[in-house]
Order: C-alpha cells, then sequence, then structure tokens
C-alpha cells in the first residue's frame, strides 16, 4: 500500500514538474509573438485632401452654439473624428473619446463631426456624456475630406497641414495618428515598413 502511494506521488509530482515546463514555455512563445505582432494603426483611405496638405478652413457653431473654427494655424492640433448615430462602430468609439480627450487635452483639440438630423446627434452626446466635446453638424466638411465610411479622423497639426488621417475604430488607432505626425511618416504602416527595409539592409 505504502509503495503504490509513493509511486503515484513521484508520478503526480512527474506531471506537475512537466505542466510547470509546458506553461514557461508557452509563455515564452506568447511573448515572442507579442514582440513581433506590429500595431495595427489607422487605415488611410485615398481621396479627399492628402496628407501633407493645408487643411480647408471653416468657421462654423457646434450644436451647443459655441463657435468653432477647423484648419488655420492655431498653436495646437486638431482632430476632427467624423462620426454618425446610425454608426455601430462609431457608438463603441465614443465610449473611448472622453478619456483620449482628457488624456491628451494639453495639446490636443477634438472636434466631432456629424450629419444628420440634430435630434439624433444631441442624444449621442447626452448618452457620451461629451458636451464638453465641440460637435459640428456639417456635411460639408465631410464632403471636403472625402470621407466615405465612418468613423474616420483626420489630424491637422498646428500650423493647419493635414499629419494623418484614416478608418478608425479602437483608441489605438486614434493614437496612431498622434504617433504618425510626431515619427513624420504618413501612416504606422509606412513607419513599420521602413523600419523593416532599414533592418534588411543592416543585415
Amino acid at each position: 500500500m505504502s509503495e503504490a502511494l509513493v509511486i503515484s506521488q513521484v508520478l503526480l509530482w512527474i506531471g506537475f514538474a512537466a505542466l510547470a515546463v509546458a506553461v514557461l514555455a508557452l509563455a515564452r512563445q506568447i511573448g515572442v509573438l507579442h514582440e513581433r505582432v506590429a500595431p495595427v494603426g489607422a487605415l488611410m483611405m485615398d481621396g479627399g485632401i492628402d496628407v501633407g496638405d493645408a487643411a480647408p478652413k471653416f468657421e462654423l457653431t457646434d450644436i451647443f452654439g459655441r463657435p468653432v473654427t477647423i484648419g488655420g494655424s492655431r498653436g495646437r492640433s486638431q482632430m476632427l473624428l467624423f462620426v454618425s448615430p446610425t454608426c455601430p462602430v462609431c457608438k463603441k468609439l465614443l465610449g473611448l473619446v472622453r478619456d483620449f480627450t482628457e488624456d491628451e487635452s494639453r495639446h490636443l483639440d477634438l472636434v466631432l463631426v456629424g450629419d444628420g438630423e440634430r435630434s439624433a446627434q444631441e442624444e449621442l452626446v447626452r448618452r457620451h456624456r461629451l458636451e464638453g466635446v465641440p460637435y459640428v453638424i456639417a456635411p460639408e466638411v465631410g464632403m471636403r475630406f472625402q470621407v466615405g465610411k465612418l468613423p474616420y479622423a483626420v489630424l491637422i497639426d498646428e500650423q493647419g497641414i493635414v499629419r494623418s488621417k484614416g478608418l478608425v475604430n479602437s483608441r489605438e488607432h486614434l493614437e496612431s495618428l498622434l504617433v504618425a505626425k510626431e515619427t513624420g511618416y504618413v501612416s504606422i504602416q509606412q513607419y513599420l515598413q521602413e523600419r523593416a527595409r532599414q533592418g534588411a539592409g543592416g543585415a
């Protein structure tokens, strides 16, 4: 009886050791995969104002009656986020916008741009508690930037130059537009491709 107990204990310890080794190996592989998977930035679409061009200037009034200027030299970067109350992805993204705006408020102004019925836009703002964020109903802005799909964002720098743009559906996508501006690359994808080329050239 005692011999069987000893054997079972030995087998249990062997199984435990094998399991621990397997977990460590999996953890290492997950770390390797995490390093290899590149961050996905906003998907830039062709058309509209090109990156590097001056953004058109608009003098507008938001849904709360506040004056809003889009484009032009302003001393701060400005991000236009095109959304719609009928867009499910937009609603999900707007749930993250308030924190994003607060975190980036030192150097970035966010302007929400919508199109359609005013009451639906106002309800969207109330639902997501975005009363502090300028929201303009301005289809002419979307037409000028040739926005075809939503949600879509355009980053304009302090001098009124378009620095990055693209489809966005997460906070990471919004942040990728800021990174694209800081690095001088049109998009995160272009930045990663350039790094890969440099790595291949140095090998």
